[in-house]
């Protein structure tokens, strides 16, 4: 955890009246949909402000998934894609001792200083992968980013783990190499 988030929390009980812990159990009587809905509620209803608002809400829905849970639950059902997604984080994982590894509820982000790549389970035969790699034409394999819209600048369309190959290789070391 980072110190400004370490601080954040620790500031909590003064700033906001509640730990933490006591936040969550008062999200965990409500059911909302939508991230901002349960932000607007700890605005609007407890007066809280929106930074510490934001960081209950985040902190209260990671609590009960570690990484390998959003890893395993991005691929229930698409188990056949694992093995596309084991040999991505192989190949990134020799880059640097700077990279760091992030699953999400829906998607992996890949991060030196900045993200460099996203790993995305698009569908039951086929993982997306996002580069940023700002200038470079796209070709009939690299695609424009598409759904991942600003995040990445790219796409690539994999359905095998052989498609991780020396071309896709070059490319996420390329985004490795631009995003210090």
């Amino acid at each position: 955890m980072d110190k400004a988030l370490q601080t954040m929390i620790d500031n909590m009980p003064e700033k906001t009246g509640k730990s933490l812990t006591e936040w969550k159990d008062v999200l965990k009587t409500k059911s909302f949909s939508k991230h901002s809905e349960s932000v607007n509620f700890l605005k609007k209803e407890h007066g809280v402000t929106h930074g510490f608002a934001n960081t209950i809400v985040s902190l209260s829905k990671e609590e009960n998934n570690s990484p390998a849970d959003l890893v395993a639950q991005q691929y229930k059902g698409k188990e056949n894609l694992t093995p596309i997604y084991e040999a991505l984080l192989k190949v990134v994982k020799t880059f640097g001792n700077d990279v760091t590894i992030t699953p999400k509820k829906t998607t992996v982000s890949i991060i030196r200083k900045k993200q460099f790549a996203l790993i995305k389970p698009a569908t039951k035969t086929r993982i997306d992968l996002g580069l940023k790699i700002k200038d470079k034409p796209t070709t009939d394999r690299l695609e424009s980013s598409g759904p991942f819209g600003s995040m990445c600048t790219h796409r690539v369309q994999l359905t095998n783990a052989s498609q991780v190959d020396g071309e896709l290789i070059d490319w996420l070391k390329e985004a490795y190499e631009k995003a210090e």
